[in-house]
């Protein structure tokens, strides 16, 4: 697949692909621009939905959407048209193996006692295929793969990792408990779901990859093997020391599983993690994402330097007028940027710039 409608230029983009996980430096950092199309696609603006269930299960319904918003959109440098029905959680591990989730016009969250709020018997957790989120999921990618030959990539979804599908499960408040009353148990509950997590991966993937040409997920990114973009945002309520004892176990597993992944430090709390992430050899970046009303995350240059020292690519989500100071600071080699443009000139006017503006600083 050399060429999609709504990105002809992807086998350029592979090509730039392939050498940042390969931390290559090819001319420029990692850019992927979006903006909004100078001419966008004639196609018809879709209705709102009727309800919440049009709104997350009519895949009629959110096809229309996904090709108007991908028809209207200028993908830039590495910036990537992917279909996918939004990310509520409805399909997630956890609702798989009971939890109970509700939705809205915007959202999920779960609700309810979570399955595990009272019971450590966690190897009893067996997904079901007929589960009916389970059977959804598998007919919407069928259904997305059809309809995106062609056209764009489709989404894996986003479906629980290391540390949150346990938290999910188990109760935020009761798992830290565990950690300090039974993290002997943490560790084997993580083990055990690590290894289901791989299993629904491979199901998930498997579906996808001949369209993809390998897999994309909820972060948009793309990789010839198994890629997901690792986390644990659980992380953010404890320190270092817990964090390596009881859940790097698991997390080098899921890097062993797959073939790439950034692994994404959400919010400042997590920022204490970043020593052990970049010990981990089969962990190619790190994703800074400083969290909502914090500063830009060039502020925690310290954190950026330290990612970038131990050989780990670096991912930002920034504005673009800061795309040249970024470049100022840091080497262009395995940083990859993700950055929204006004408009499709301002964006190609961008991509030239980086050009100029990236360093190879080793």
């Amino acid at each position: 697949m050399t060429e999609l409608l709504y990105k002809p230029d992807w086998a350029e983009a592979q090509e730039r692909y392939l050498a940042w996980w390969r931390h290559e430096y090819y001319g420029r950092c990692g850019l992927a621009v979006w903006a909004p199309r100078a001419e966008p696609m004639d196609l018809p603006a879709p209705a709102p939905p009727t309800s919440v269930q049009q709104r997350w299960y009519d895949l009629e319904h959110i096809d229309r959407q996904n090709q108007y918003s991908m028809g209207r959109t200028y993908f830039g440098g590495e910036a990537l048209p992917i279909w996918n029905p939004g990310y509520p959680g409805n399909n997630s591990i956890p609702v798989l193996l009971g939890n109970e989730h509700e939705l809205d016009e915007h959202t999920g969250w779960t609700k309810g006692a979570p399955v595990l709020a009272e019971r450590l018997d966690v190897e009893s957790l067996h997904l079901d295929p007929q589960h009916p989120e389970y059977v959804w999921t598998l007919a919407m990618l069928r259904f997305a793969v059809a309809r995106s030959q062609g056209r764009c990539l489709v989404s894996t979804g986003a479906f629980g990792g290391c540390g949150d599908t346990l938290a999910a499960l188990r109760g935020n408040q009761q798992l830290l408990l565990d950690c300090l009353d039974r993290p002997h148990w943490v560790r084997e509950a993580e083990a055990y779901l690590m290894e289901m997590w791989c299993e629904h991966f491979s199901v998930l993937s498997a579906e996808v990859a001949a369209a993809n040409g390998g897999t994309c997920g909820w972060f948009p990114l793309w990789s010839p093997g198994r890629f997901y973009a690792t986390h644990n945002d659980f992380s953010y309520m404890i320190g270092p020391a817990m964090f390596r004892e009881l859940f790097l176990p698991s997390l080098k597993r899921q890097l062993d599983y797959l073939d790439h992944s950034v692994y994404h430090v959400d919010g400042i709390g997590a920022f204490a993690h970043v020593d052990a992430l970049c010990g981990l050899e089969r962990l190619q970046a790190l994703q800074i994402l400083p969290g909502a009303g914090k500063p830009s995350p060039l502020h925690y240059l310290d954190v950026l330097r330290q990612v970038q020292r131990a050989g780990k690519g670096l991912h930002l989500s920034i504005a673009a007028d800061e795309v040249q100071r970024a470049l100022e600071l840091l080497s262009a080699r395995g940083l990859f940027l993700d950055v929204w443009c006004a408009s499709e000139t301002e964006a190609r006017r961008l991509l030239e710039c980086a050009e100029r503006w990236s360093v190879d600083r080793g």
